[in-house]
C-alpha cells in the first residue's frame, strides 16, 4: 500500500455461503448510506439473488457486473457493483466447474461451498493485485466447504493458504475490546497440548507488531491463563508456569509489554475498563463469549498477520431465517467500515 490510497478504498464482500443470510447481509450493508461514505463496495458472487436482494432493499438501480478478473469496472465511481467470479474452487484446486443444479436455501451442500470459495478466492486475488484494498467476508459453513472437497477448518486458515501466509491469528475486534485467538476450531481436549511456548511467543510478537501497525503505538498485551485462577500457582494446572510464563518474560525481555497470565474470569473485564488493548485467549469459546456477550453485531473477526486486509462478521450462516429478509446487517456493515479503516490506516 502506498500513501495515493483513495480517500474511500476499494473493499471487497464476498457473500459468503449462498444458502445463507450472506447475500442478503451483503447486499444490504453495500447500499447502506454509512458504508458508501467510507469506501467503495463490490460485492463478490453470483449476481442473480445479489440483484435481488438490492430490488428487496429499495436500492432503485441496477447493480453492475464486471467478471472477474479482467473485465474493466463499471463506470461508476464510489457506487456498489458486482465483482462475478470466473470459476469456482474444486477438490483439486483452481478450475472451472458450472452449477448444474440450483442452490437450496437453509441447508449445507457441495455446490453452496463451491460458490463461497470462488468469491473467497477472487476477493483474495483482487486484493494482492490492487484491484482492491481490502475484502470482507459473509459467513460462511465449514461444511459446505467440507463437502466441496475443500478442507479448510474455516476462512482464517484457507486464506493463510490462499496467500502463502504462516503467521497469522485470528482476532475479534469490538467497541471496547480486542481478543487474539491462540487456537481456533480444535477441540477443547486438545487444547492443552497446544498451549507451547514459541506459539506464544510467536502469537505475542504478531500482535504487538500488527497493533502497532494500525496505529496504537505501544500496545498493552494480557495473556489469559488457561486454567481456574490461571493455574493458582501450579495447584489447578502447571501450563501457565511451564508454557506461559516463559513466553511471557522472553517477550518482555524484547520490549513487548505483556503482562500475565491472569485469571480468565476476570481479564476480559479489566480489557474493557482500559487495562489492556489486547487480551490473547488460549481457545475459542474462551476469548469468543466475552466478546458476544458485550458487542454482538459490532465484533469484527479480522485476521491479522496476511499480507491483505481481512474482516468478516461475528456471526453465522443463520440458515433457520435465510432467504426471508428477517436477517440484520449491523456485523456486516461493521466490517466493512473497519476494512475501510484499516485500509487507510496501513496506507500511513
Amino acid at each position: 500500500m502506498t500513501s495515493s490510497l483513495p480517500l474511500r478504498p476499494r473493499v471487497g464482500i464476498t457473500v459468503g455461503d449462498p444458502a445463507g443470510i450472506g447475500p442478503e447481509i451483503a447486499t444490504r450493508a453495500a447500499i447502506r448510506p454509512e458504508v458508501l461514505a467510507v469506501c467503495q463496495p463490490i460485492l463478490i458472487g453470483d449476481p442473480h439473488p445479489l440483484r435481488e436482494w438490492a430490488i428487496r432493499s429499495g436500492f432503485t438501480r441496477e447493480l453492475p457486473v464486471a467478471a472477474a478478473p479482467n473485465q474493466p469496472e463499471p463506470d461508476q465511481p464510489g457506487a456498489p457493483w458486482i465483482l462475478e467470479p470466473d470459476s469456482f474452487c474444486s477438490p483439486a484446486g483452481r478450475g472451472s466447474i458450472n452449477p448444474i443444479e440450483p442452490i437450496e436455501m437453509g441447508r449445507e451442500q457441495p455446490l453452496a461451498g463451491l460458490h463461497a470459495a470462488a468469491a473467497i478466492v477472487t476477493a483474495v486475488e483482487g486484493c494482492l493485485s490492487g484491484r482492491l484494498e481490502a475484502m470482507a467476508t459473509a459467513p460462511i459453513s465449514k461444511t459446505s466447504l467440507a463437502l466441496a472437497g475443500i478442507q479448510f477448518p474455516g476462512h482464517t486458515e484457507f486464506l493463510a493458504h490462499l496467500t502463502g501466509c504462516d503467521d497469522y491469528a485470528m482476532t475479534f475486534i469490538a467497541p471496547r475490546l480486542r481478543v487474539a485467538l491462540l487456537t481456533t476450531h480444535v477441540p477443547l481436549a486438545k487444547v492443552p497440548g497446544l498451549v507451547r511456548r514459541a506459539d506464544l511467543e510467536r502469537l505475542i510478537r504478531l500482535v504487538d507488531r500488527e497493533l502497532q501497525r494500525y496505529g496504537i503505538e505501544h500496545p498493552r498485551i494480557a495473556l489469559a491463563g488457561i486454567n481456574p485462577h490461571a493455574g493458582e500457582g501450579g495447584l489447578f494446572g502447571d501450563e501457565e508456569q511451564r508454557e506461559m510464563v516463559p513466553a511471557i518474560d522472553s517477550c518482555r525481555a524484547a520490549g513487548i509489554d505483556v503482562g500475565g497470565p491472569f485469571p480468565g474470569d476476570t481479564i476480559f473485564l479489566r480489557a474493557v475498563r482500559g487495562e489492556f488493548d489486547l487480551v490473547i485467549s488460549c481457545y475459542h469459546d474462551q476469548g469468543l463469549i466475552p466478546v458476544k456477550c458485550l458487542s454482538f453485531g459490532e465484533a469484527v473477526n479480522v485476521t491479522l498477520g496476511l499480507p491483505i486486509i481481512r474482516t468478516s462478521v461475528d456471526h453465522g450462516t443463520a440458515f433457520d431465517i435465510a432467504g426471508q429478509g428477517i436477517a440484520d446487517e449491523s456485523s456486516m456493515v461493521a466490517a466493512i467500515c473497519l476494512a475501510a479503516e484499516l485500509a487507510r490506516q496501513r496506507s500511513r
